[in-house]
């Protein structure tokens, strides 16, 4: 019997003996880039298949999360390109207003200086050297993790091209009437210093308390009503008290006045149907100058607006006494005041939604501002539409409705940032009579009395010039070869918590300028977790670095552990023991292709044969299962339920059976041939499956492959995805070889149920209706279940000390005698359980304190319940196995 040896590869480069991921992924990744096999060229004859990056900030660096989003899109991309498809995946990255101004800024601090110091122009001379130092780093990252992106195409959110993009389009918008300016309630980020959009206000669960305050009545019989409030410090720019008029409590007082406590602001009461009598006292305070509602109350009943809480969230002139203090030191001061002037009645915990910013986590602050707005409402109908008639797809199809109810109830889009990096408006003022100008390019002067013109301070929230992604980063407006070639692309990649943010922008904004859908699918995966199901997070601790994760294991094993078992649109765990699991598998994979190149000679492949041996029928067979597994699960984007299949193909099918069963067939003259074209064939269309996984091992391994063609044409990341029916199911083999492995697997259960040690031999005897048959098939139990002798006939079995199995018509007798002693096995396994039980109480003792409970970490208890589970099932096992002994002895006597 041939045995494997040196590993040596037809072309006579060695294998080596150890799976070390280090010594060839960053080889093979500057291979791919720098012989442009990620580049796809503009062929209008072939099919294509393109998608764009969405673009991570310049200033992030690589996270889980990312590293999941990647893997996702490359394995998509690395199929497609294996197809034959002119595959373009177009990377880039965004200029993250709000993020990069808060690092130049916090750099500035740290030298002693500032924004306003330096002036607008030296900082943006800043923020571009900031950009062109760091704003690569994470780029690198994105190779590292294998992304096979067309690099010559890499596009930045504030280049010259997106940039021209972005202003046609605010123009266009402008002239259309969808773009507007106006003094609006806005979302003010006080830390960030600038607007945030709605759907970047993140509302968080928060205790607080309902003050209960008294105002005084303007009237000479005096009395007072009673209002509730959260937010105290803002009764200084109180400007009326509203009751519902409905309210029977309040009918006598609607038309009077009372009296601003600690201000003396004389307030109308008035009557609204918008007051919720069931709130608090049922009389409300207005402050229209920062509350959303009270500002529409405002507008209502011409109520005046006064501004008391600045962009800094600090309190203004308006504040009275209070001016210059900090919102919550204000609050706890005037909660004094109203105190000791007796105005106050009393406080009660309150829980509130209160909106944070997602950036920062900062409380925002309602105020009024003039601010830059896209009309939505006729940009939402269009999107709608293209969802609903199938046009855009979302996978899977339960965010249809997400993004359905969120559009169905859109509002104005307020665009307008306080921040100097960025896409700057393309507004101008003239300075002498005020008229405004919206063009493309910047007036000389003001066309109405050649008054000197000034732009507009702000720029564009980040999000407008993404949501022209898909269209600016390939030329648009220019009509380009690549936008003809490439435009719409066929499938964009994302989190599902980016829906709002990211994705209804590209579909309204694409069908607005383009007349064309973004993408015809919408991807969603879930969150990354850890093993508790927590958010993954490094402050806390529960955080995985994924480049830590790539040195340690290979970037392979973390991209194989983030797609095994995930499903798109559901949150996925990842955890340690499921990355070595990944590269256990990597490893057993390198090691059977070692074996299998051990195993063939010459640099040319072997001839193709038609096996004739059942387990060669076999595992073609269940390999061109396989392929049109895989193939439909890529297709319909479950490629977790891909990687199950070919995994499970690769180590269940292929390493655990086929291998062990060819190092007897190799020895055998009649079946030597095929056996070796089986082993090629197998391995060769296993890495093919593998390669958009896994994409650095399988080429590494495809290199050492005979029959591949030399230079990069030949290399596996542009060689053809396998293709199904090469080998129809073969029924009569797969029912024979599954026959066969479920008798050694028997076999090998009875010997571990008395304990005979893995390799020593002993005697079976199969008792069968069709002896010459499964005598056929002794070889390979007599190896891989270690039976010597190996009887196999039709008779009954005589004999006391024998244990039983069956497996379909096979009945299988294993002797004990000479083997082992029934009595000192039963002694070892009882005083197992002993051990075991004894843990078992003190695992169950440490979960039933209340103490430790009360003071142990999440994850200790988690561990020690699992812990307490493990001991049970051991036990159980055990026990079973002393039942089992006990039976086999009560038998004999």
């Amino acid at each position: 019997m041939k045995q494997p040896n040196t590993g040596i590869s037809s072309s006579g480069e060695a294998l080596a003996r150890t799976y070390a991921p280090g010594t060839f992924e960053r080889k093979w990744y500057d291979y791919w880039v720098n012989h442009n096999l990620f580049k796809p060229a503009v062929n209008p004859g072939k099919p294509k298949f393109s998608l764009a990056m969405p673009p991570p900030n310049i200033t992030g660096s690589l996270h889980i999360g990312h590293a999941l989003d990647l893997t996702l899109q490359d394995i998509l991309v690395r199929y497609h390109r294996m197809l034959g498809y002119e595959t373009l995946w177009l990377p880039g990255t965004d200029h993250a207003s709000i993020a990069t101004h808060a690092r130049i800024e916090a750099l500035l601090a740290s030298e002693g200086t500032s924004r306003r110091s330096l002036g607008r122009e030296k900082f943006l001379e800043r923020a571009w050297q900031w950009k062109d130092k760091y704003g690569h780093i994470i780029t690198d990252q994105m190779k590292a993790m294998g992304a096979s992106c067309d690099w010559s195409r890499e596009r930045f959110t504030m280049d010259e091209g997106c940039s021209r993009a972005v202003t046609e389009v605010f123009v266009r918008l402008y002239e259309k009437g969808l773009i507007y300016k106006g003094d609006y309630m806005v979302n003010f980020c006080p830390a960030c210093h600038t607007v945030i959009s709605d759907i970047e206000v993140e509302h968080q669960e928060t205790d607080g308390s309902l003050y209960h305050v008294r105002y005084p009545l303007n009237r000479p019989e005096g009395g007072f009503v009673e209002v509730a409030t959260t937010r105290p410090e803002t009764m200084l720019g109180d400007t009326a008290i509203a009751v519902n008029p409905e309210d029977e409590r309040y009918k006598d007082l609607v038309g009077q006045e009372a009296i601003l406590p600690l201000i003396g602001r004389k307030l109308p009461i008035i009557a609204d149907s918008y007051v919720d009598p069931a709130f608090g006292t049922g009389a409300v305070k207005m402050t229209p100058a920062h509350d959303p509602n009270d500002f529409e109350i405002g507008h209502r009943h011409n109520l005046e607006f006064v501004t008391v809480i600045d962009t800094y969230g600090k309190m203004t002139d308006e504040a009275g006494p209070y001016a210059g203090l900090d919102r919550y030191e204000c609050r706890k001061r005037i909660v004094k005041d109203l105190e000791d002037g007796s105005y106050l009645v009393k406080v009660e915990p309150y829980k509130m939604p209160l909106g944070h910013c997602h950036r920062c986590n900062t409380a925002v602050e309602p105020l009024i501002s003039k601010q830059w707005f896209v009309r939505m409402q006729p940009l939402a109908e269009p999107a709608l539409k293209a969802v609903r008639e199938g046009k855009v797809t979302f996978v899977p199809d339960r965010f249809t409705r997400v993004y359905e109810n969120w559009m169905e109830n859109i509002r104005d889009w307020c665009i307008s940032r306080q921040l100097w990096w960025g896409h700057r408006i393309p507004a101008w003022y003239c300075q002498d009579c005020g008229k405004m100008m919206v063009t493309r390019e910047a007036p000389p002067d003001c066309p109405d009395c050649g008054g000197p013109v000034k732009q507009d301070e702000d720029v564009l929230d980040t999000w407008f010039s993404s949501g022209l992604w898909p269209f600016s980063t390939l030329g648009w407006p220019e009509k380009t070869p690549d936008l003809d070639c490439f435009f719409p692309t066929d499938v964009l990649v994302t989190g599902y918590d980016i829906i709002f943010f990211w994705v209804a922008r590209m579909i309204f904004m694409s069908l607005e300028f383009t007349g064309k859908e973004p993408f015809k699918y919408v991807v969603l995966h879930g969150m990354v977790k850890d093993a508790q199901g927590r958010t993954m997070s490094k402050s806390q601790g529960t955080g995985i670095d994924p480049l830590v994760v790539t040195e340690t294991y290979g970037t392979d094993a973390l991209r194989l552990s983030l797609v095994t078992g995930s499903a798109m649109g559901n949150d996925m765990r990842l955890f340690p023991e499921k990355i070595e699991g990944a590269r256990n598998f990597c490893n057993k994979l390198w090691n059977a292709s070692r074996y299998c190149l051990s195993n063939l000679t010459g640099s040319e492949a072997p001839a193709a044969i038609t096996p004739k041996g059942t387990a060669g029928r076999w595992i073609l067979s269940r390999l061109d299962k396989t392929v049109q597994g895989v193939r439909e699960s890529l297709d319909r984007f479950e490629p977790g339920d891909a990687i199950n299949l070919v995994t499970s193909f690769v180590w269940d099918e292929f390493c655990d059976w086929y291998i062990e069963i060819s190092k007897r067939d190799l020895g055998d003259l009649a079946l030597a041939d095929e056996t070796r074209y089986v082993l090629w064939k197998v391995l060769r269309d296993s890495l093919a499956l593998l390669h958009p996984f896994i994409p650095f091992l399988t080429e590494e391994l495809w290199a050492h492959l005979p029959g591949r063609q030399e230079g990069p044409e030949g290399s596996l990341a542009i060689s053809p995805y396998p293709s199904p029916e090469t080998f129809p199911e073969d029924r009569e083999a797969q029912g024979e070889m599954e026959e066969l492995i479920e008798t050694i697997k028997t076999i090998r259960n009875m010997r571990a149920e008395v304990n005979i040690p893995t390799g020593q031999k002993a005697r079976v005897i199969l008792v069968c209706s069709d002896p010459s048959r499964w005598q056929a098939l002794s070889p390979y139990i007599q190896g891989l279940a270690w039976t010597d002798p190996l009887e196999i006939t039709t008779g009954t079995v005589q004999g006391r000390h024998v244990l039983t199995g069956v497996t379909g018509e096979v009945q299988i007798y294993l002797p004990l005698e000479g083997i082992i002693d029934i009595d000192k096995e039963i002694e070892r396994l009882e005083k197992s359980i002993g051990e075991l039980e004894k843990e078992l109480e003190r695992a169950e003792g440490r979960l039933s304190n209340q103490d430790f409970l009360s003071k142990a970490p999440q994850e200790i208890i988690e561990a020690q319940k699992r812990k307490q589970g493990e001991l049970r099932d051991k036990i159980g096992l055990l026990r079973k196995r002393v039942q089992s002994l006990s039976q086999t002895k009560g038998a004999l006597q």
